[in-house]
């Protein structure tokens, strides 16, 4: 069985456009579980002390799913086409679970 991958992305937002960016996101995470089965998780999550600061934690079931996602229209319109050109900076890591 493939192993599930888990995904971190870290946005540092610009100022003044943490509001479009949620909004962004709330049009993005109903079409990820409508449209991707092998997402197992997607939460989008704020920092305490920068408001300006999204962490993105989302796990697949394997890899292929992972690509689906990457790959996806609503991922290219939304993540790549509304959501990017807001941010300062986008950091990416992937893991893999290594205690359940």
């Amino acid at each position: 069985m493939a192993a599930t991958v888990v995904l971190t992305a870290r946005y540092t937002v610009k100022a003044g456009n943490v509001e479009a960016v949620l909004a962004a996101l709330r049009r993005m995470a109903p079409l990820v579980r409508e449209n991707e089965p092998g997402c197992i998780t997607y939460h989008v999550n704020r920092a305490n002390d920068d408001p300006n600061v999204l962490l993105l934690y989302e796990e697949y079931a394997d890899q292929a799913a992972l690509d689906a996602h990457a790959s996806s229209p609503h991922f290219k319109e939304i993540i790549l086409g509304t959501i990017v050109p807001l941010l300062e900076r986008r950091e990416r890591e992937l893991f893999t679970p290594a205690l359940r």
